[in-house]
């Protein structure tokens, strides 16, 4: 039975959608080539320096310092951490020629200790990370994302073969690389770096969005055997999204709001490394509530349009 729901024209703003989009995606790679893309030590390889302070410390001045020392482009870090007592810590990345002996950590912390006198600065662990193990990671993540999109593709040729469910697959899967665009550029936007923390990201989202748009492609398969024979298809989606639109909102609402309260509590705290997460999928949860809603179905809508026209030509 259809509920009785305002029916927006969502399709007849199809282009704004469109438009707004491509604006997004140009931002992004603009902000590529602006700020550049910090791609993480255990990715490329290098080294990490962790070491322990109290009171207020400068990472730029720390990094500067390191970078003079060293002869190479340090990024310095902080943050925390929890296990066992509390500590509040800093991080140096560089990649250098050669090793970063004994002698030299030892110069390098006298160096930042001479700065901070009353920061009770204190080494903590020294690792080389090998570029390897990072490429390995990155390259099983993007098969395990290759992989779920052509199941995903398959999966709803399969369930939906009643409204031309490869075409839906498709677009459902350039909804998702509009997502992860979207999240790449927020990435780059805020200065956070490629790393573990992006592919779980990315991960995350592509379940996560995908939901909705799946909720939608029911519907709309639904209101299909519903609605009068002879419905156009525009009409027909935009009821589908018109009644679909409040539980997605909600869903949306509900999980954004539970990680801005996340981001809220690590930003008060100063804990950067669960802000290098929850930033990222808060926008990616809003991208995804968005392309579910907008963008997916305005483009299936648009091609099965678009094909239907043609072949009444022929």
């Amino acid at each position: 039975m259809l509920k009785d729901v305002k029916i927006r024209d969502f399709y007849g703003s199809r282009k704004v959608f469109f438009v707004l989009s491509a604006v997004l995606i140009v931002l992004v790679l603009l902000c590529c080539f602006i700020r550049g893309v910090q791609i993480s030590i255990e990715f490329k390889g290098g080294t990490l320096a962790e070491y322990s302070y109290s009171g207020s410390v400068n990472e730029n001045e720390i990094a500067d310092i390191a970078k003079d020392y060293l002869g190479t482009q340090v990024k310095a870090q902080l943050g925390e951490t929890f296990t066992g007592e509390r500590q509040t810590t800093f991080t140096l990345s560089f990649s250098m020629d050669k090793p970063f002996s004994a002698e030299m950590q030892d110069e390098l912390l006298a160096k930042i200790q001479e700065k901070y006198p009353d920061a009770n600065i204190d080494a903590l662990e020294t690792n080389d990370v090998a570029a390897t193990s990072g490429k390995q990671f990155l390259a099983k993540c993007s098969v395990a994302a290759v992989f779920a999109s052509i199941v995903l593709i398959l999966y709803i040729a399969w369930r939906f073969k009643r409204i031309s469910g490869w075409s839906a697959g498709i677009f459902a899967v350039v909804a998702l690389l509009h997502d992860l665009c979207v999240v790449f550029g927020t990435f780059v936007i805020c200065g956070f770096e490629i790393d573990s923390n992006f592919m779980a990201v990315i991960l995350t989202i592509l379940g996560y969005s995908v939901n909705d748009t799946i909720v939608i492609y029911d519907r709309i398969r639904e209101n299909q055997t519903l609605m009068p024979a002879g419905t156009k298809l525009p009409e027909l989606v935009n009821t589908s999204l018109s009644q679909t639109m409040r539980r997605t909102m909600r869903t949306s609402i509900t999980t954004i709001t539970a990680m801005l309260i996340v981001t809220i509590l690590a930003a008060v705290n100063n804990v950067d490394s669960i802000l290098r997460f929850s930033i990222p999928m808060t926008v990616g949860m809003i991208s995804g509530c968005y392309s579910s809603l907008c963008l997916a179905p305005m483009l299936w809508t648009a091609w099965k349009t678009r094909a239907k026209a043609e072949k009444s030509e022929d």
